[in-house]
């Protein structure tokens, strides 16, 4: 069974962050937070966005990067930036893998991307283009990462036309 972690490096917005938590809580994945958080972990706005989902997710929050590091020594992390010169499906994703990204104005800082070019990867889009909504990009990422693990530990059956 794939196990996902997603890292938000400095989050801003919560309502972004509360959308992450959803897509994690539906697909089993972990959320890391590194702060400074952009909002309280109260906020409204993000609670209201997770939906109900909270009491089901895996959430770590750190200090800093390196506390970050720290607690994960032998994690195989992918940084996602538009500055990236490999593509996000070009990797062959570990079933535990943890995917990193930055705050929604700034990206990831790029001395942490520099010192892990060959783990960064970008998702294309139109030129001049700023970014994709960072809780959309979190959503495409691990799903490519799902796919190529074949969804093993998700639903794959609909039930249409059942009675609720």
């Amino acid at each position: 069974m794939p196990h996902i972690h997603i890292v938000l490096h400095e989050p801003e917005i919560p309502q972004n962050t509360g959308n992450i938590a959803r897509t994690c809580a539906a697909t089993g994945s972990s959320l890391h937070l590194i702060k400074p958080l952009g909002f309280s972990l109260d906020d409204k706005y993000m609670k209201r966005a997770g939906l109900d989902y909270w009491d089901l997710l895996d959430v770590r929050v750190y200090e800093n990067i390196e506390e970050f590091y720290r607690a994960n020594p032998n994690a195989v992390i992918y940084y996602f930036s538009k500055k990236a010169h490999h593509v996000y499906t070009e990797v062959n994703y570990p079933k535990d893998v943890y995917l990193m990204f930055g705050k929604e104005t700034k990206g990831i800082p790029e001395d942490i991307l520099l010192a892990h070019e060959k783990d960064t990867v970008r998702m294309p889009m139109k030129e001049g283009l700023r970014s994709l909504n960072l809780s959309n990009a979190v959503a495409i990422a691990t799903y490519e990462v799902l796919r190529q693990h074949h969804f093993e530990h998700l639903a794959l059956e609909g039930k249409l036309g059942e009675k609720k």
